[in-house]
């Protein structure tokens, strides 16, 4: 039952790099909100600032630890960017 649920190596880089860029579009989806918020239609600032918070401490986390895990780090990267810039504009 076990040897079912087994990935390859290959396998797990796969869905490594597809959950990556799953997460950037996640992030990426934050632009329609941006929009609204610079046309006056503000948005709650919470969410996407909580978000930036949590993406710095997973790319700083995938970053520093011992062995690197470059997908993490890179999957969240966008999150800071998106999820400040967002927060931000909620604001002003």
């Amino acid at each position: 039952m076990k040897e079912a649920l087994k990935m390859s190596e290959k396998q797990m880089k796969v869905l490594g790099w597809v959950a990556t860029f799953m997460s950037v579009m996640m992030y990426v989806s934050y632009f329609p909100q941006i929009m609204n918020n610079l046309a006056g239609q503000k948005g709650n600032f919470i969410q996407p600032l909580v978000a930036a918070i949590n993406c710095s401490l997973w790319v700083y986390y995938g970053l520093f630890k011992k062995e690197r895990d470059i997908p993490l780090a890179a999957a969240n990267a966008p999150g800071i960017v998106f999820g400040l810039v967002t927060a931000i504009t909620a604001l002003i």
